[in-house]
């Protein structure tokens, strides 16, 4: 058995049955194992972004690592953004990196880098593994490293040399990491917060978002009186009818600094005390008040669901039903396209048990609460800011989750970075709605410019304009396999919508917006 054949089958003995890859010269011999050992499935992606962002969503939905197979550091650089959102979301993977032999790699041939430097920011994990005989171990503690609470890439990255010689042994998985419990002292101290009265803001986020969680957290809500939101991005929320519904802490600072003045606590569950996106001149970088007293009921590593328990069993907080929601009409209203508008259509015809992956932008700053009484579905998101994650996501979401529908709020910008993801999608099959959001602009940082106080002129907006000439979504989702069509109205939407959700296969649809 060579190296690579004991990295296929330790592999699959762990539990990772699923490979995206865009394999190179160093991993041909990963490529040939997958022939003799049956049981891997692998999806090729154009693009490596396409193939972190998959394996991204994979395990959003999965609760499992999936593995990626990247080639040498140049492949890996091109992954990298996507891998930086994925280590924000907590997400398990294993993000396998062929690499120059070792003999080869002191001549510095042309793809010779600093592989584990470019992935070690990137990963909870990282190891280059130098002899056959190794490979097997290092994959199991990788597997380990990716699953060990709350999630993270662990990044194996190996030499060509090691994949091909002979001595390469299949090790067993290794004993899961305990997660870690939450201290009493802690929900003590959020205890004695809580009942004090003072304003308090309970802010969740990772396995928080979960459906068993979140109704913890209403209990805790309902008993004393504390606000309830969640971080902006999020890697999974349970949403829709019959589950219960959490506000997201507002993007723009100022409006999160207004939502949240007068609150005197922050109890944590699950997340870092929160930060604008970014710093402009003369505001605050916290989105809370400079006063406010930040608690730590748990830590992101920590069982968060657990923590909320004991919380409301230290609070005697008695049970509570979701709110009933209103009838949820089928009509959606007419003309034009606008944000709150194409919400209707969201919230009226999303299919029962939909996964929704929000990359909208700009444009979708209604859908989240538009949708809130609209079926059941998760809500995956941009977790750490790179755009170009929506696509590949809701690759990924697909691969692990057959028989539910995938639909992709888009925007063309950040669409343009990862629309190789559309290939895949039609190679696999995927039940994928893509609705492309074609504003034709980089609408999010015209934003900017105002918010730094710059007064654009033409080269600006030039910068920041995608027109001239425009995007056909349409002639390239057709050119990568997927069916498509344009609306530029309300009705046409919600008629392209309905009929892409009953199909099976991809469909995106253009909204001119």
């Amino acid at each position: 058995m060579n190296g690579a054949e004991s990295l296929v089958k330790t592999l699959l003995a762990c539990g990772v049955d699923t490979c995206f890859a865009n394999p190179g010269t160093s991993e041909m011999h990963f490529v040939a194992a997958l022939d003799r050992i049956p049981g891997m499935r692998c999806v090729l992606g154009l693009f490596e972004g396409v193939v972190t962002g998959a394996a991204d969503g994979y395990a959003r939905m999965a609760g499992k690592p999936a593995a990626t197979l990247l080639h040498c550091g140049p492949g890996l650089a091109n992954g990298l953004a996507n891998l930086h959102n994925a280590y924000r979301a907590n997400t398990p993977m294993v993000n396998i990196v062929g690499d120059q032999s070792t003999d080869h790699r002191p001549l510095d041939a042309p793809l010779t880098a600093d592989t584990e430097g470019w992935a070690r920011p990137v990963s909870v994990w990282t190891r280059t593994v130098t002899q056959a005989a190794s490979v097997g171990a290092a994959v199991a503690a990788a597997v380990q490293a990716a699953r060990a609470a709350p999630g993270g890439v662990a990044s194996l990255i190996l030499p060509s040399d090691v994949c091909w010689n002979p001595g390469g042994e299949v090790a067993a998985p290794l004993a899961p990491i305990p997660v870690p419990r939450v201290s009493p002292t802690a929900v003590q101290q959020a205890t004695r917060v809580l009942r004090s009265g003072e304003p308090t803001l309970i802010l969740l986020a990772g396995s928080a978002l979960g459906e068993a969680a979140l109704s913890h957290a209403h209990r805790i809500a309902a008993a004393t009186g504390a606000r309830l939101m969640s971080t902006t991005f999020n890697a999974r929320v349970a949403r829709g009818r019959g589950r219960f519904h959490v506000d997201r802490l507002p993007y723009v600072g100022k409006v999160a600094r207004d939502t949240l003045a007068g609150i005197r606590h922050l109890v944590l569950v699950g997340t870092a005390a929160p930060a604008t996106f970014f710093a402009y001149p003369g505001q605050s970088s916290r989105p809370y008040p400079e006063d406010a007293v930040v608690h730590v009921l748990a830590r992101p590593e920590e069982d968060l669901g657990e923590a909320l328990a004991h919380l409301c069993d230290a609070l005697d907080a008695p049970p509570v039903q979701v709110p009933a929601a209103p009838a949820q009409s089928q009509e959606v209203g007419r003309g034009a396209l606008s944000s709150e508008s194409v919400a209707q259509v969201l919230g009226a015809l999303l299919p029962e048990q939909a996964i929704v992956v929000d990359e909208a932008a700009t444009f979708g700053r209604a859908f989240y609460p538009g949708t809130r009484h609209a079926a059941p579905h998760d809500w995956l998101n941009l977790t750490g800011g790179a755009i170009g994650s929506g696509l590949p996501l809701a690759l990924g979401a697909a691969v692990a989750s057959p028989g539910r529908r995938v639909v992709a709020l888009q925007a063309d910008g950040s669409g343009m970075y990862t629309l190789q993801a559309l290939w895949s999608m039609a190679r696999e099959r995927l039940d994928v709605t893509i609705v492309v959001l074609a504003n034709r602009k980089y609408a999010v940082l015209l934003h900017e410019l105002a918010n730094v106080g710059a007064t654009p002129g033409k080269t600006a907006l030039d910068m920041l304009d995608l027109g001239n000439p425009d995007l056909d979504w349409v002639r390239l989702a057709n050119g990568m396999g997927v069916e498509a069509a344009r609306a530029d109205d309300v009705e046409g939407f919600a008629d392209l919508f309905a009929m892409a959700n009953r199909r099976s296969g991809p469909f995106l649809i253009e909204l001119v917006v």
